[in-house]
């Protein structure tokens, strides 16, 4: 198969998690794939022949050039199927060369382009630019032989605005690298030490710094005393979003807190032990069609807070995992929070709910789902 995407490594984001691990376990289970992503990129990734294509940075995202070189990629490789991966520019470019070659095609939305779009527009202007979104989105996806939501909110949702031929496919999370045993490594409590040396409970993020998160809501947590807030990633909000937590976590009556630390981009061990150094994860964009950081906080075994609303409907059992807060309730996500920071013994509960409702959710299984809906996509174009 050929794997079409917005995004790859160097860059760190969803798309980027989803399509290596994914590709990984393509060659653990035997299959060939091709990856065509902007530039630049590895020459190979997993095995697989890694074909770039020019970019141009768009707000710290570098975004691919649908140029002649998805067809030529295509030609030269000849998949079995082409998957593209959440489908905007690169993925319209091999959407049509697919069409071209007469390939099966199955397109992963991922990326919630039109409420994105939305939120950046004034009033009317980001209503009508959404509305435009959304069509050129149905035209995308209609290209598609299949296409895949990772939630059953963004399933409903496409389905709203007449997508046709769609399923739900979840994503996998990495259950040998994110687990609780990294809370009694050494350089986790290293970490923890340096982050909260008064025993401050930390309220951890991890995720891109940008406008669309909706990381200001972050700043109503810096009332809640003992508690530290600490973010992992990066992205244009940066500074901005620094200032932001310091000034209010500076204008706390009385004693304030410590400042919000910000530990940078992290993969591997060191994000696993990010996360087991949290004591709760907090994520607060209201945008998402999934929501791959809250699956990994729960599975190193963190209670999650996270907004009642998309993809974090599908992994936050309320009450049981974690909490989800209303996001049109100023307060709610304080309340809510505030619930775990009180409470020691409601974190553990909740923290150790989180590892059982992943364990199904390896990528080798979700890869295994993907091959079957490759297999149906397969069937669906030749008849």
């Amino acid at each position: 198969m050929a794997i079409a995407t917005e995004s790859f490594l160097p860059s760190l984001n969803g798309v980027t998690t989803s399509v290596c691990r994914v590709a990984e376990n393509l060659r653990e289970q035997g299959h060939k794939a091709m990856i065509i992503a902007p530039g630049p990129a590895p020459a190979t990734f997993a095995g697989h022949v890694v074909r770039t294509l020019p970019a141009v940075p768009v707000r710290g995202f570098r975004a691919g050039l649908p140029t002649r070189g998805v067809r030529r990629a295509l030609r030269d490789f000849r998949p079995d199927v082409v998957h593209v991966a959440s489908p905007f520019l690169v993925g319209a470019r091999g959407l049509h060369n697919a069409e071209t070659f007469d390939l099966p095609t199955v397109a992963i939305y991922q990326t919630d382009m039109p409420n994105y779009v939305k939120q950046h527009g004034p009033g009317a202007l980001g209503r009508g630019v959404s509305t435009l979104t959304w069509e050129w989105v149905r035209r995308l996806h209609e290209r598609a032989d299949l296409t895949l939501a990772p939630s059953r909110p963004t399933l409903e949702e496409l389905r709203e605005h007449r997508i046709p031929r769609t399923d739900l496919w979840g994503r996998g999370v990495d259950t040998r690298l994110f687990t609780p045993e990294w809370k009694d490594d050494p350089e986790t409590l290293a970490l923890k030490q340096a982050l909260a040396p008064n025993g401050e409970v930390i309220l951890g993020y991890v995720g891109r710094l940008a406008p669309e998160k909706e990381l200001h809501r972050l700043a109503e947590l810096a009332q809640l005393l003992g508690t530290r807030l600490v973010l992992v990633g990066e992205g244009p909000s940066r500074n901005e979003l620094g200032a932001r937590l310091a000034e209010a976590v500076a204008a706390r009556p009385g004693r304030p807190n410590l400042p919000p630390a910000f530990l940078g981009p992290r993969t591997g061990a060191d994000l696993a032990r990010a996360y087991a150094a949290f004591d709760v994860f907090v994520h607060t964009g209201t945008k998402e069609t999934f929501g791959q950081t809250l699956q990994e906080a729960a599975a190193a075994g963190l209670p999650v807070v996270a907004p009642a609303v998309g993809g974090p409907l599908d992994l936050v059992d309320h009450g049981r995992s974690g909490y989800l807060f209303d996001p049109e309730v100023r307060g709610d996500i304080t309340r809510w929070v505030a619930e775990l920071v009180d409470s020691p013994s409601r974190r553990e509960a909740m923290g150790a709910a989180g590892p059982a409702m992943v364990a199904e959710r390896s990528w080798s299984s979700l890869t295994n789902q993907l091959v079957g809906h490759y297999e149906s996509a397969i069937g669906r174009h030749a008849a």
